[in-house]
């Protein structure tokens, strides 16, 4: 009590001398300032993504003081440079956003454009690109977070100084080498003496990272109606991709609107993007909600995801209602990948990011390191399954958990099953991921088995073991 009754005043001085010193005394005085590594101290939340790059740059920015949407933001950014297979400037994604301070989770589409009209003047028809107008987007949907110019810098740098070659890009290039490296622009990338840069070796896209500086310095407008746009609509018809006219870069905006959402157990709330792929979630969730296996699970979310592509009539309370769909059948489908962050606040992000193919178009855009996605409905090429949800308690404000699944048609089943098996089954985060059991479908996993805020010590990041991804976080 005595000790008590001597810190009392020195605290009572310290709030009194200004918040910044009063900060410093119960925190340390020697910690960073905000924006640099080591701010936050002890609890900082966790990410988990496919590639270790992009997670290592979103845990980054969670210790320099970023929220949730700050890092993923970053994470998508990095993705252009060490994973274009699957995520860039030229393609798009969908992201789920929460925020304890709002009542529910909202959504932000922001998928590779559709073309105005048929391309006529290329063989590989490009997409309208999406990413950057997205992920700034994104920046925005949270309080208090870090300067823009902060959250691109990684992205910028990893271009001009290099980055490591990751085991998930290794595999994507050696996939589609012969057809990839016919672009001269992406073999000075890859291979740059030749031969293709082994992992752990590293790489450098110097175009990209001059497009990514015009961005921090300009900014993302500037790629849609500045002197940037006027190159991507020029280097696009170099590209093969057919020329993009202007008021399609500057229409291009992301959707943003409230997720669908679905119940959960015990009051809590299952928010899903509003999109084909989050309707299988929803689908597969509640399939394995009422006892059903894996199979018919999986077989359920193929159908109504089917059933919303070809545009059955009905909201989508009524397409997860009906039970005489008929069996789905997408074909083939693209890659993508995702990544989920949560903060220390409960903030959360979970996306899917996508170029409508592996490597979109195969084609670099000439001057901006830009691989360029591919257009949706031309030919084969169609969108993935973009496939997320977050799970939240809205009495009690707080995140239960946010997943993220990539892998085909597998992806709506490794977010369905892991949230069932937490929600549902009442396992911890590390062991409900393994439950996921398909073939190709791989989790990215940040939850709790109780509440953020509140129960910290119950949360886990969990990348999917059978994949390459990582989990970081959650004590700094």
């Amino acid at each position: 009590m005595q000790h008590m009754r001597a810190i009392l005043p020195m605290l009572a001085a310290a709030a009194l001398s200004g918040c910044s010193t009063a900060r410093d005394f119960l925190a340390g005085p020697n910690l960073p300032p905000a924006g640099r590594q080591g701010h936050v101290p002890g609890f900082l939340g966790g990410v988990a993504a496919e590639e270790p790059n992009a997670a290592a740059a979103a845990r980054a920015v969670l210790s320099a003081g970023g929220n949730a949407a700050d890092a993923a933001a970053a994470a998508g950014f990095v993705l252009s440079v060490t994973l274009p297979s699957r995520a860039g400037l030229g393609g798009g994604g969908a992201c789920l956003v929460y925020h304890p301070r709002r009542d529910a989770p909202e959504a932000i589409i922001f998928m590779p454009g559709v073309r105005q009209g048929s391309v006529t003047d290329g063989d590989r028809p490009a997409a309208v690109p999406l990413m950057a107008r997205g992920l700034f987007a994104l920046t925005t949907r949270m309080p208090g977070g870090r300067p823009f110019e902060e959250i691109i810098a990684p992205a910028e740098q990893m271009a001009r100084f290099g980055t490591t070659m990751s085991r998930t890009l290794l595999a994507d290039i050696e996939a589609v080498r012969e057809p990839l490296f016919r672009d001269p622009q992406i073999r000075a990338v890859f291979a740059p003496q030749g031969t293709v840069v082994p992992v752990g070796e590293r790489f450098t896209n110097t175009d990209l990272a001059g497009t990514f500086t015009t961005l921090r310095t300009l900014g993302v407008a500037d790629m849609y109606q500045g002197a940037l746009s006027r190159r991507i609509e020029t280097a696009m018809a170099e590209a093969g991709g057919g020329r993009i006219s202007h008021d399609e870069l500057r229409n291009a905006v992301p959707a943003l609107g409230p997720a669908t959402v679905i119940d959960g157990r015990g009051g809590e709330r299952i928010a899903l993007l509003p999109l084909d792929g989050g309707l299988a979630v929803g689908a597969a969730y509640r399939a394995l909600a009422a006892g059903q296996g894996m199979q018919a699970a999986q077989a359920r979310a193929l159908a109504v995801a089917a059933a919303a592509r070809a545009g059955v009539p009905g909201d989508a309370a009524s397409l997860l209602d009906r039970a005489d769909l008929p069996a789905g059948n997408l074909g083939t489908l693209p890659a993508s990948t995702a990544l989920t962050v949560f903060d220390r606040t409960g903030g959360a992000v979970t996306c899917a990011f996508t170029m409508n193919n592996l490597f979109g178009t195969g084609r670099m855009m000439p001057g901006t390191g830009i691989i360029a996605a591919a257009a949706p409905g031309v030919g084969r090429v169609q969108p993935p399954l973009m496939s997320a949800a977050i799970a939240w308690a809205p009495n009690i404000r707080s995140l239960r958990a946010a997943i993220s699944g990539s892998g085909q048609a597998d992806a709506p089943m490794a977010v369905a099953a892991p949230l069932n098996a937490l929600v549902n089954q009442r396992l911890s985060p590390r062991d409900a991921v393994p439950v996921n059991t398909t073939a190709q479908g791989r989790t990215q996993f940040g939850g709790c088995s109780n509440y953020l805020p509140g129960s910290q010590s119950t949360c886990a990041a969990v990348s999917d073991a059978r994949g390459t991804g990582v989990a970081l976080g959650a004590v700094d």
